[in-house]
């Protein structure tokens, strides 16, 4: 699938920046390699992901995101993002930060 942008609704934009992390900071994460699986407490209405990455300074989170599709492309729309909690983070680390650098 080719992905040829972000789709950012005010609402979900401003959710993730409480948490820390601005449009820029989450756009750059998925310019590393993910891990994506399907947020399946969250699909109900429309398919959902999670995705497990870094910033670019090396912190790991997580960003829920949805696909949006338009005449010009596939866009990620992110929902919402957090940095993980010291134990997700440690796990993360643990299971492939070796292989996301």
């Amino acid at each position: 699938m080719l992905i040829v942008g972000f789709d950012w609704d005010k609402a979900n934009s401003e959710k993730c920046e409480k948490h820390g992390l601005s449009k820029e900071t989450i756009e750059a994460v998925f310019t590393r390699r993910v891990r994506v699986h399907p947020d399946v407490k969250h699909s109900s209405l429309e398919d959902r992901f999670i995705a497990a990455g870094l910033t670019s300074d090396g912190r790991p989170v997580f960003v829920g995101f949805t696909f949006r599709e338009a005449e010009s492309g596939m866009f990620i729309r992110p929902i919402t993002a957090r940095y993980m909690h010291a134990g997700e983070a440690r796990k993360y680390v643990e299971t492939f930060a070796e292989d996301d650098q």
